[in-house]
């Protein structure tokens, strides 16, 4: 029996294009972060408190939007006033870096400090993809239930940073903030987590430090 491993060819593929986005981030002295959640946690709504500080500090940053369809997130983006790429997978869960390669190509490189990549709305399949990002953040909404780790591990595992949001709703659910946070720091102990609400303000500014910290050339 022949076993055919087209999964296995896609990632190295995959990993092979996300080397040569690295290397050119790293020439260009960008550093990029890409955002990973599942659907409605906040991702646009963190970026877009994310940006709102970091162009208070003179941060150039821009933003490539992963969706299946329509332009609905980017034009929010924009609306900052920083340049955001829509890029819709038509069906496809998730970005991948041949997708983040062609949308460099409209992106002026060299007056870039940061990047933010924020990926289709899945808590799988995107922590599959490596892009060439320097690091991976998951967002997390309490709404979700603290049983999700258990169930997704893979995303929990890979990240570099978790931000807990929708904080103001803990009180309205039965989510349990001491388990959920035992059990992501035993699969992943070096993961730094920070709890916030987009929506009232609350926790965004240690998130925002954590940010603007790890721009290398800001």
């Amino acid at each position: 029996m022949t076993e055919v491993k087209i999964l296995k060819d896609i990632l190295e593929v995959n990993d092979v294009i996300a080397d040569q986005n690295a290397k050119l981030f790293k020439d260009k002295g960008i550093t990029v972060f890409n955002v990973m959640s599942s659907p409605g946690a906040g991702k646009t709504s963190l970026t877009i408190k994310t940006i709102e500080a970091a162009k208070a500090d003179g941060i150039d940053l821009a933003v490539i939007e992963g969706d299946i369809a329509s332009a609905i997130d980017a034009e929010r983006i924009q609306e900052t006033g920083v340049k955001a790429i829509q890029i819709n997978t038509g069906g496809a869960c998730h970005l991948d870096a041949n997708m983040i390669r062609s949308a460099l190509k409209h992106l002026d490189l060299d007056k870039l400090n940061a990047l933010i990549i924020e990926n289709v709305g899945n808590l799988v399949c995107p922590a599959e993809f490596k892009l060439g990002e320097t690091y991976r953040i998951m967002l997390f909404s309490v709404t979700e239930g603290d049983d999700k780790p258990h169930k997704y591990p893979l995303m929990f595992t890979e990240a570099d940073a978790l931000v807990i949001n929708k904080m103001d709703l803990l009180a309205n659910t039965n989510f349990d903030m001491d388990h959920f946070r035992k059990t992501v720091l035993s699969m992943n102990p070096d993961l730094e987590i920070f709890e916030v609400s987009c929506t009232q303000g609350m926790g965004l500014d240690k998130w925002s430090t954590y940010f603007k910290s790890h721009i290398k050339n800001a």
